[in-house]
Order: C-alpha cells, then structure tokens, then sequence
C-alpha cells in the first residue's frame, strides 16, 4: 500500500507539471520582442545567443523565470532580466510552449 501511494504521488505530481503547458499561439503573438536576438523562427543569427527553437518547454519556463528574478548572472543576464521582467508566468508559459513546439 505505501508503494503505490508513493507512485500515486509521483504521477499526480508529474501530470501537475504537464498540465502548466502554455498557449503556443499566444506565445507566438509575444515572441516579437524576443525575435531580435533569437531570430523570427526561434534561430538566432548571432553566436552569442542561443536558439530558443525546440528548447524544452520547462527549460524555457525555468529560465526566464530565474532571469526575471534576478537570479542568473554574466553575460546577457541584465538585458534578460530587463526582457523578463514585464512578462507575466502566463507569458513565460506561453513562450515555453511556442519556442519548444518550432
């Protein structure tokens, strides 16, 4: 019986996270802002930024996450954290789910 309360835990807390998915069209609508550094498709064309493109989704949430709180640091993090601030979770949600479905 512990057993499979234990794996009742485990599955209901992993199917928590699959349900955070965001709206990959209203990701899309937001990603203009991103466009100039990661390119229109997700692809930059500047080697010191990376492709957003098919990243996986928690990846991107977790990420920009830890840049909108100030919690990455060097290189591009202050132009992130800049970028980040003003989106909303379901902004970032939305985001993840556009860039991890190209």
């Amino acid at each position: 019986m512990k057993k499979l309360n234990i794996a009742m835990a485990l599955l209901l807390s992993a199917s928590a996270n699959f349900a955070l998915a965001g709206d990959a069209a209203a990701g899309k609508a937001k990603s203009a802002m991103c466009a100039a550094c990661h390119g229109q498709d997700g692809v930059s064309m500047v080697p010191m930024y990376p492709n957003l493109k098919g990243q996986k989704e928690q990846y991107l949430i977790s990420s920009l996450k830890a840049y909108k709180a100030g919690q990455r640091q060097g290189g591009m993090a202050s132009t992130m954290q800049g970028m980040a601030s003003g989106l909303s979770d379901a902004d970032i949600e939305n985001l993840a789910a556009y860039y991890s479905g190209l």
